[in-house]
This record gives C-alpha cells, structure tokens and sequence, in this order.
C-alpha cells in the first residue's frame, strides 16, 4: 500500500514508536526491506539516496521501488533521502515518490529556509511529504565531513521553530550526536536536543540519522524523547556484503542470483532486528 510519510509518521505518534526508513540499492535490498515489515505487520519508509544515485538512477529504480510498496501487504512510503539538488528532488516529485528530503542543512540558515520553501510548495501540491535538515551532522562514509567539536553544529530548538514556521515541513532531522556510516566510538547523544526541539515545534515529527550502531538503549532514549523516525542503511548494507563475502568464499555456487539471494536474506534479518527495536513503544 503506497501512502506519503506524513502517514506513517502518525502511526509513530500513536503508538509512541519510531518508523524505520531504510535506503534501498537495489532489488534486492527492496525485497529485504518490505518483506520484514510485512512479517512484523508494521508500516515502513523505502528510501532511494541521492549519493546512491550513480549506481541506480532515480529512473530505473523508482518504479520498481513505487510498484513494490503498490503491492505490499503494509503501508509503505517511497522517499528521498537527502535530496541536495533541486533536480533529483523534482525528478522524485515527478516520478511518484511520495516523500522528500531537502538537505540544504550545509546552506546559510536563510538558504536552507528558501530552498525548503520551494520544495514544500511543489510536493505539497501533490500530497508529497517533506522533511528537511537543520543543523550539521558529521559522516564517516566518504571522510568528508569531520568535526572536532560535532556540538558546536547540534540543531537549536529556537532556530528550528522559526525554521519550521517559515517552512511548514513535514518531519525535521535534527543533529544531536549522531553519524552518518559506521561510528569509530560509541556515540554520545544529547537527548535534551531532542526534548527541547519536541517542545518548540509542538511534537512535529523528529528524524535521527545515522541509526546504524545506535544502542538499543539510546534508540529507547531517542524514542522516548521525541525521534519518530530513524534512518538505517549501514548496519543493513554491512549484513548483505557479508553474506555474499561469505558464499563466494565457499565455492558452494557459480551463479550470482544465488549470492544476491543469500545477501537479501541476510539483510532482512539485520533490519528485522532494527525494526523490532524501533517499532517498541516506549
């Protein structure tokens, strides 16, 4: 069932969980991710990320991902997940993607607020949601965004109401700790961003990233505090290079549908037990 993720973030409220969002590669990783929320009866965020963009373009990959929430059994959105340029975030809108992400958090505050502005305007027209990014998060997936004092750019919960006011997003994503990628030590995060940004913008829906490597504890902390959505791709990712590192090795196949099936199996099971964290009310 396709919905907008305006949708699945109201049953986050109600049942004070989180909603996994979990970046899709291929079919593969599609199959994985909607097959364990229809076995765990849960709605689910099936996202396509720009920076994946070079090895499946938006194109190719949206109607598969669009036709596989159709046909699933469980409300699930098609979203974008850090749209950077205008041009993928109109080819989504236009491609039926039910949900975007504008990340213009690397702008000047006044920057992120027009360009999100004008992202609102268009999915709006459509029924598309939007969620959009304020403050900076590091990222250990390519080394390019490092900082020695991450805190320093945590989200003001001031900054973020008059950046919800102006804008009239969605969801926002917020820093508070966070990374994206694999984390090099365990993550120390403030959850009084999150409180404090909860209270500001009246419970409009609160998005971690970076989930992967994220104790079960902190995800509980984070929930309970106001996160409603948690993004998760590493972990996932992690699981399926593995598994087919593991079945080539074992010369026990010749055929890659075989080490595509195996990986998918194994990606499931990692977001299975994502899910069973996230979706606990606390």
């Amino acid at each position: 069932m396709l919905v907008n993720m305006s949708e699945i973030l109201k049953y986050a409220e109600e049942h004070k969980c989180a909603v996994g969002m979990f970046n899709a590669t291929g079919f593969d990783s599609i199959q994985a991710i909607i097959s364990a929320a229809e076995e765990l009866n849960v709605p689910v965020i099936l996202a396509h990320a720009e920076v994946h963009n070079i090895f499946n373009d938006i194109s190719i990959v949206a109607p598969s991902m669009i036709a596989a929430a159709k046909n699933a059994k469980v409300p699930v959105c098609v979203h974008l997940d850090h749209g950077v340029s205008m041009n993928i975030i109109d080819r989504a809108i236009d491609l039926g993607f039910t949900s975007v992400m504008v990340d213009a958090s690397d702008k000047s505050f006044d920057e992120n607020v027009d360009m999100t502005r004008k992202v609102v305007k268009k999915a709006h027209a459509k029924n598309i949601s939007v969620e959009a990014e304020l403050g900076r998060m590091p990222t250990n997936e390519d080394g390019s965004i490092v900082f020695d004092r991450p805190e320093n750019f945590y989200t003001n919960p001031d900054e973020a109401a008059i950046f919800v006011k102006k804008t009239g997003v969605d969801a926002l994503a917020i820093a508070f700790g966070t990374t994206h990628g694999f984390y090099k030590s365990t993550p120390k995060l403030d959850f009084n961003v999150i409180k404090n940004c909860r209270e500001k913008l009246d419970k409009l829906p609160l998005v971690m990233h970076g989930g992967s490597g994220v104790s079960e504890e902190d995800y509980r902390q984070a929930i309970k505090a106001g996160i409603r959505k948690i993004n998760y791709y590493s972990y996932m990712s992690r699981a399926g290079y593995l598994k087919a590192k593991e079945v080539i090795e074992s010369n026990t196949t010749m055929y890659l549908h075989d080490v595509n099936y195996a990986a998918m199996k194994a990606m499931k099971e990692n977001v299975l037990t994502a899910m069973k964290i996230m979706y606990k009310s606390v």
